[in-house]
């Protein structure tokens, strides 16, 4: 034990001890190499951290699982292994509920930029960096909180309203998800996602909980699911940006805001550039008379959001902290018109 805490302060030195000049944060993600946030962030958004911090900060963003699991990114950046984590912050709802009402409140948001209006405005990152301190107390800095994209449904069957959603078989990982659809009178199914395709084939389910337009697309599901559902009515990802505590109180307040203007900068950037890829796909979709995309109105919209109320209250129960957690949501969905 004391081994590894030496290890650790070690590491931790290290990453401070660059500050005083050009810094380079070591970031792992939750993308793969070749994914389209992962190739933009890179190309628009790396260099322009230097300049939105005097010279004092560069990045480096690591790929999915290239030094540790994804769900262990936290304790890799408390010991200064990482610099830091952009991550789904999902992947930590085994250690209490509130990662999943923080990490992806399915059907409560209609569009990234109210999550990113959340995050930064309404008390989201507030509420992550309170659960984090808890959970690893003065070992992670939360500079931002964010999503870019809601996923679109892949449906074999036209699904045009939250009637559509009784019986439907559905491909869902198990959690929040499941629990909604579930409560909508859905049947789902955990099933791996490189399951999908053949799964939707040979007719194990109806639809797919699965991704983005533009990575459904990119996999071929509207090939045989020519029924999508776009803007899509359930998940969306929530992203953390955390650093290394230590690290981030050896900076200088200026530096500290250059950095969080940096990441809320370019989310917003990210989210408007995979917006205009998933219309542009959209709108060659719509123009093909072998597929129908389907977009809810709003009234359905709002019908599956008070079905998934239920469900969020359900999982709150299970903690206090998910309880707190849900409860900033809540204030910021009734401040914001979504919820009465």
């Amino acid at each position: 034990m004391i081994k590894k805490s030496a290890i650790a302060a070690s590491a931790v030195a290290l990453l401070i001890a660059g500050t005083a000049s050009a810094e380079t944060l070591r970031v792992q993600t939750s993308t793969q190499s070749g994914g389209f946030s992962f190739k933009y962030m890179n190309e628009h958004w790396t260099p322009k951290l230097p300049e939105m911090t005097d010279g004092e900060l560069a990045i480096e963003f690591l790929p999915i699982k290239s030094v540790v699991p994804r769900n262990e990114t936290p304790d890799t950046v408390a010991a200064g292994v990482l610099s830091g984590d952009l991550t789904s912050i999902a992947y930590f709802s085994g250690r209490d509920p509130a990662f999943a009402i923080l990490g992806d409140l399915i059907a409560g948001y209609d569009t990234p930029a109210q999550v990113q209006k959340f995050c930064k405005d309404g008390g989201g990152a507030a509420a992550l960096q309170d659960l984090w301190d808890s959970t690893l107390p003065g070992k992670l800095k939360v500079v931002g909180c964010g999503a870019v994209s809601k996923e679109a449904l892949v449906s074999k069957v036209p699904i045009r309203g939250v009637s559509d959603l009784k019986g439907l078989k559905i491909r869902s990982p198990e959690g929040l998800a499941a629990t909604v659809f579930r409560a909508a009178g859905a049947s789902p199914s955990n099933i791996p996602f490189s399951e999908v395709f053949t799964s939707l084939e040979k007719g194990i389910v109806d639809a797919a909980d699965a991704s983005a337009y533009v990575n459904n697309d990119q996999n071929g599901f509207h090939q045989i699911a020519k029924f999508p559902l776009y803007p899509g009515i359930h998940s969306m990802a929530v992203h953390q940006f955390t650093i290394n505590k230590q690290l981030w109180d050896g900076m200088s307040t200026k530096t500290q805001q250059g950095l969080t203007d940096w990441f809320y900068s370019a989310y917003a950037d990210l989210m408007n550039a995979l917006d205009a890829k998933d219309k542009k796909l959209v709108e060659r979709d719509q123009a093909d008379p072998n597929i129908e995309v389907i977009n809810w109105a709003q009234e359905d919209r709002d019908a599956f959001r008070t079905i998934a109320v239920k469900s969020w209250e359900e999982t709150a129960a299970k903690s206090p902290k998910a309880q707190k957690a849900l409860d900033v949501h809540f204030a910021f969905m009734k401040a914001e018109g979504l919820l009465k």
